[in-house]
């Protein structure tokens, strides 16, 4: 017997429908092309304003006096960070210090909360629980950040002031805790994010051998999750040192190399925020300063992340 045909109208609408389909799928590839090609030309239009104001701005100020500081004519020497003022000095360590030691206080605190926070919703939390905390957690993240440095300056500087003698009204140590505050939520969400991705069966396995649950979270799951939580930290890192309104706030703008965290510090985003105010004249060396700045801050950043890629290829764990 022989099949029956299809009616040349039927053949019509399919060859029809299917037309249609490939347009539509081709008009969507061609849109996401068309957003990844904005992303990417963005991030070029970023790095080619930052590198030709910088180069402009080592056309007036000595790069050698950029990295390592100057000798006086007296014979001493000087590392200091003052584009503004009158004897003018370009220095960028001072900078580099204030915005590292603020970062490092920041990750002291964000760093055993944020996973102490991940390991209770992913081991110890029910999934209804860890459903209410985990965003009630991430609302930290939604604080506006001039909120944060307001706080730091008005309620844990003066709390400070009172407990630990020789603070400064504007010091790193407010800043630094009042951001890793801030930063809790990203390692929190992150790590939490890696641990969950670790295979039932592991865990499974480990309390058939007898486990507590404490030694499985420390002992399966933290290792298991290592690359995804280490890369948690190093986005956190990333956070802390590109943070602006805390530091410009609660920090100071008096970049200086000390590591005493009760003192005024400045950081490299403070520096950012003081000359885009339009206290300074565009073309000026110190308006072209900012640019350098930016660029130093923008290579800090970018090497994060490269090493939080080769942690991430070095750590990953697969599993079938």
């Amino acid at each position: 017997m022989t099949s029956p045909q299809t009616p040349p109208q039927a053949e019509d609408l399919d060859l029809y429908q299917r037309r249609d389909r490939n347009i539509r799928e081709n008009v969507i590839g061609y849109a996401l092309l068309f957003c990844a090609f904005v992303s990417v030309l963005t991030t070029v239009a970023i790095v080619y304003v930052l590198a030709s104001e910088t180069v402009s701005f080592f056309g007036k100020a000595s790069i050698g006096e950029f990295l390592f500081g100057k000798t006086l004519e007296n014979g001493s020497y000087s590392c200091s960070w003052t584009p503004q003022f009158a004897e003018k000095s370009f220095c960028i360590w001072p900078t580099v210090n204030g915005t590292l030691m603020v970062a490092l206080i920041a990750m002291i605190v964000a760093t055993p909360l944020g996973l102490a926070t991940a390991i209770y919703l992913s081991e110890y939390a029910s999934p209804r629980l860890g459903k209410f905390l985990r965003p009630v957690v991430e609302l930290l993240a939604g604080v506006p950040t001039v909120v944060y440095g307001y706080f730091a300056l008005t309620v844990i500087t003066p709390i400070l002031s009172s407990l630990i003698p020789g603070l400064q009204g504007f010091n790193a140590l407010s800043a630094g805790l009042i951001m890793g505050v801030m930063i809790i939520p990203t390692i929190a969400s992150i790590s939490t994010d890696a641990m969950r991705a670790v295979p039932l069966s592991l865990r499974e396995a480990a309390y058939g051998l007898g486990a507590t649950k404490k030694e499985v979270s420390t002992n399966v799951v933290l290792p298991a999750a290592l690359s995804g939580i280490c890369a948690a930290i190093i986005l956190g890192i990333s956070r802390a040192v590109g943070e602006t309104m805390i530091v410009a706030i609660a920090a100071g703008q008096r970049p200086i190399l000390t590591l005493d965290p009760r003192q005024t510090v400045g950081t490299m985003t403070a520096y950012i925020a003081q000359v885009a105010k339009g206290d300074s004249r565009v073309g000026s060396v110190e308006y072209e300063a900012l640019f350098a700045v930016g660029m130093t801050l923008f290579l800090i950043t970018l090497l994060l992340n490269i090493i939080s890629k080769q942690i991430s290829k070095r750590f990953q764990e697969t599993y079938e």
